[in-house]
């Protein structure tokens, strides 16, 4: 079987940390897939910048923001890495967003990734990112990423690998439709509020 996996990277720079997080976090999701093709399709934002421009001012695609589109809406998962500015994911992203067909990442599975100058900024996954996703109906991975320019240090890197890893892993039992593992919970056995009433003498 095959998995068309769609990955949009939108740093703004040659090279780009956040090219860079995305491409570790499309590895991660590769090697935790289960045996099948995998066909990746990368969306580099900034190459299509004008197009994207035209087509808020126009309402028509070009050829080559519409070939973009065409991978985004037809892929069964959506790998997502924006640079954080000013608490917020870019604007060029967000036009990015802003012309996708209506609907087209309903249900789709999404892996979310951001990078940032500081660690400050890695809350803007939970307040900005994952607001957007839900409004457009995808199915966003609990487990986010979000590297901050010290990470890609050789003493942070382990730790980001491993970020990484888990939140690939993760993504993968959503996109091949497994539930992830429950965890015991404590209070599955409490007795009913009514039936501790009935037990309770009367004065």
């Amino acid at each position: 079987m095959t998995t068309r996996l769609a990955v949009i990277t939108a740093g703004l720079t040659e090279p780009s940390s956040t090219r860079l997080l995305a491409e570790r976090l499309t590895e991660s999701v590769v090697r935790a897939l289960p045996t099948g093709d995998v066909v990746t399709e990368v969306i580099e934002v900034r190459e299509i910048a004008h197009d994207l421009t035209n087509n808020v001012l126009t309402g028509f695609a070009s050829p080559q923001l519409q070939v973009r589109l065409d991978a985004i809406t037809e892929a069964d998962a959506l790998i997502v890495s924006t640079p954080i500015y000013t608490a917020s994911y870019s604007g060029l992203f967000k036009m990015l967003v802003d012309v996708l067909p209506a609907d087209s990442l309903r249900g789709k599975p999404v892996l979310l990734g951001a990078t940032g100058g500081t660690a400050r900024h890695s809350l803007a996954i939970d307040h900005a990112l994952r607001p957007l996703f839900a409004y457009l109906g995808a199915l966003v991975a609990p487990v986010a990423v979000f590297a901050a320019s010290e990470d890609w240090g050789s003493v942070e890197a382990g730790r980001l690998d491993a970020r990484i890893d888990r939140a690939g892993a993760d993504f993968v039992r959503i996109v091949a439709g497994s539930p992830a593992p429950r965890a015991t919970d404590p209070f599955a056995d409490v007795t009913p509020f009514e039936a501790l009433l009935q037990d309770t003498p009367r004065s």
